[in-house]
């Protein structure tokens, strides 16, 4: 290919060196001038999915899109450095534009090793009570789904982190799509897949990460919460069965506190204190994040407590509540959303929103607080859950009416 008046470069199959499963080398030939030199890609092909006049793979081949990944990359790193050497020598020779584009290249890491690397750094956390056991187990799961993703779109096991381009993360994304996993998800993975490599390029593994140009974008979801006269039904009702009232008292504890099922499961009654104010707290650090929420105790989650004291599941396991299995504690919630006529789909997160939203924020307080209380390290994470409800439009209006009108209904000012 004729890169200007002086410059030309070519892929071209070095067939003598074919090996016995008929692949050949592809070399890259550079001349100048009428000078050459050139060097072998790494890369090997059939000949018969090879284009000679294009110089590039032919769309029957497996690894195409690889192999004409690899020649976009180089033809624009050879006329670069033709340029810089250009900029500096009056007298151009191929061997210099070779040499000043070789030594850009980085040692073969491949993205297999990149997971090997960020993984088992996040192991040594999880270890330390840094991290959680669940994420790690979300970051094996991405390093099969992109195993699963190189077999089916590359024909490969692993690829040379130098050989991913942004299209690898939108073909990423759609394979993912493809194996019904939700729009959300399949974005967070995309995400976590580009820190992966932005791990690597710390490490010095590869020059740049490709992936940082697709963006990450999400639909949020329409996180559903309950209405206080809900909470006080469910609390309310009169439940014989052992199993459901303890499910309906772990959920209202849940709604009064903003506690994740896990965080729940984990308390233990040395968890209690008494805070500066003097009434009774909880704290627990959240593994999900590691970030402690620590919480006053109103009067139902402190009743709830003291019912389940002397418990002797709660005393045999140092557990602060009874709870069962992540499972079963969803199965009991449909079970209790019955029996309670709540049309509303009951999940151990629903608490968990309902604190942030009935709870806290439709009683103005302030977000930064809640924020806090829900173990969130960043506001924007806060800040999903801050709906403008109608009963918050209400209670606002009704705060400035005051300010504005008297009891009469007379302006304040007149």
């Amino acid at each position: 290919m004729k890169i200007n008046e002086e410059l030309s470069i070519l892929f071209w199959l070095k067939r003598d060196k074919g090996s016995k499963d008929g692949l050949v080398p592809i070399y890259v030939r550079i001349t100048v001038n009428g000078d050459r030199d050139g060097f072998s890609s790494g890369k090997k092909i059939h000949p018969d999915h090879w284009d000679e006049e294009k110089g590039e793979a032919t769309a029957d081949c497996p690894n195409h899109l690889l192999i004409n990944s690899y020649i976009t990359k180089t033809l624009a790193g050879i006329e670069r450095s033709y340029n810089q050497v250009s900029a500096s020598s009056p007298r151009i020779k191929a061997v210099m534009v070779k040499d000043a584009y070789l030594p850009k290249k980085t040692s073969s890491h491949t993205l297999m090793q990149a997971f090997g690397l960020h993984n088992d750094e996040f192991a040594v956390k999880v270890k330390k009570k840094k991290g959680s056991q669940k994420t790690l187990d979300r970051f094996e799961r991405l390093k099969d789904y992109t195993r699963a993703f190189l077999k089916k779109k590359y024909k490969v096991a692993d690829i040379d982190l130098e050989d991913i381009n942004t299209g690898f993360a939108v073909n990423f994304y759609h394979h993912l799509l493809a194996e019904d996993i939700g729009e959300n998800t399949a974005m967070k993975y995309v995400k976590t897949l580009k820190q992966i490599v932005k791990r690597a390029k710390i490490e010095g593994w590869t020059k740049f990460n490709a992936l940082e140009g697709f963006k990450c974008t999400y639909e949020q979801p329409d996180r559903e919460y309950l209405e206080m006269d809900e909470v006080m039904r469910i609390y309310r009702k009169k439940i014989d069965i052992e199993r459901l009232a303890e499910v309906r008292d772990a959920f209202i504890f849940c709604c009064f506190t903003g506690y994740a099922y896990e965080t729940t499961y984990n308390l233990a009654p040395e968890n209690v204190f008494k805070g500066l104010d003097g009434k009774q707290w909880v704290t627990k650090d959240r593994s999900k994040t590691g970030s402690e929420e620590c919480v006053p105790l109103m009067p139902i989650p402190l009743a709830i407590i003291k019912k389940y004291q002397d418990h002797p599941y709660c005393v045999e396991y140092n557990k602060l509540l009874p709870i069962n299995s992540n499972y079963r504690y969803n199965v009991y919630l449909k079970e209790l959303a019955n029996i309670c006529g709540i049309k509303k789909n009951l999940t151990t997160h629903t608490a968990r929103h309902t604190f942030a939203t009935t709870v806290t924020l439709e009683n103005d307080v302030p977000i930064e607080t809640v924020g806090r209380m829900l173990g969130h390290k960043d506001l924007r994470t806060t800040q999903i859950y801050a709906k403008v409800t109608k009963r918050k439009i209400s209670n606002n209006m009704k705060a400035l009416t005051g300010k504005i009108f008297t009891t009469n209904g007379n302006l304040k000012s007149a």
